[in-house]
């Protein structure tokens, strides 16, 4: 068979349900391209990832026996069958985003059920294993995880190790749960290779918890200002005041903050500079690290390297 692919949401982030769809029917023989609008096909997958809101579908003819859609830009229900999901994915249909970098998931699910997020309306209330490792990594220098709640999962720990054994970098690419740290994740932590590593502090309401967890998390893993970030959801149910607020409470812990928008098209400008200010880390430095230094100037800059003005 003649199957083509069509990533909806662009090619700047790989597609890992396309990448599955791909090994699979490579393993059977069929033919497996980029879908070009003129040829034909027996069969086209169309994966989106983003709803409407940030990903607009051309509406063109497709030139296929069966087209079928999937991702959580459709619905929460359309899901890969067991033989499909479980494929080591086809990382040649991104080859500069994927060079000697592996993405997937070890585990599914969340148990906090944010009504910011839609992972636990699509996955579970429960955090669970799916996958071990080498399901979707062979020796790659980077290990990019999509996990929306690893440490929520019983089997953490024995993920955890595998991630530590593996000897590459790891990016967790959502932010970690600090309700879940403990002495014995935190060490865990500690000895995976990492860049940066990220939390969330998206409920002001859960502060004693997200706090007990982060600072015993700094006791443990004794990591770098530099190297960790907390994640701030803004523009969901905060006020300005209170994203100022946990921005302080992150410093004082040690952390560096990351502003999260939620919405950008209907963002107020003071987030969007805060925004600016926190996750600029030339920005960020230049002001002394304190958001008051940079409010103050309407024209705040800083020199870079070569001399030249960032405004």
């Amino acid at each position: 068979m003649k199957i083509g692919l069509i990533d909806v949401d662009s090619h700047h982030f790989p597609n890992l349900c396309l990448m599955k769809l791909s090994a699979y029917h490579k393993a059977k023989g069929d033919i497996v391209e980029w879908y070009h609008h003129s040829k034909q096909y027996d069969i086209v997958y169309k994966s989106k990832v983003f709803t409407e809101e940030y990903t607009t579908e051309e509406n063109t003819v497709i030139h296929a026996d069966k087209v079928i859609g999937g991702g959580t830009g459709y619905d929460l229900e359309n899901k890969l069958p067991y033989e499909i999901e479980h494929c080591y994915p086809d990382y040649s249909l991104y080859p500069e985003l994927t060079k000697n970098t592996a993405y997937g998931f070890l585990t599914r699910g969340c148990p906090r059920d944010c009504p910011f997020c839609i992972v636990s309306q699509k996955e579970g209330k429960q955090s669970i294993k799916v996958a071990d490792l080498l399901e979707f990594w062979r020796e790659q220098k980077t290990i990019k995880l999509l996990d929306p709640n690893l440490l929520a999962c019983k089997d953490h720990v024995e993920l955890l190790q595998q991630l530590i054994d593996s000897k590459s970098y790891v990016d967790f690419t959502q932010g970690l749960d600090a309700r879940c740290i403990n002495e014995k994740n935190a060490e865990l932590l500690a000895k995976i290779k990492v860049k940066m590593i990220h939390f969330a502090f998206d409920d002001i309401k859960q502060e004693k918890s997200i706090v007990k967890g982060l600072k015993l998390y700094k006791e443990i893993a004794n990591i770098p200002e530099y190297k960790t970030g907390i994640y701030l959801l803004t523009n969901f149910n905060t006020t300005h005041e209170q994203d100022l607020y946990r921005v302080k409470v992150v410093q004082e812990l040690g952390y560096r903050p990351y502003i999260m928008i939620y919405n950008k098209k209907s963002a107020p400008k003071i987030t969007k500079d805060l925004q600016r200010w926190a996750n600029n880390r030339m920005i960020y430095y230049a002001s002394g690290q304190k958001w008051e230094n940079y409010n103050s100037k309407e024209s705040f800059h800083y020199e870079n390297k070569n001399g030249g003005k960032i405004l």
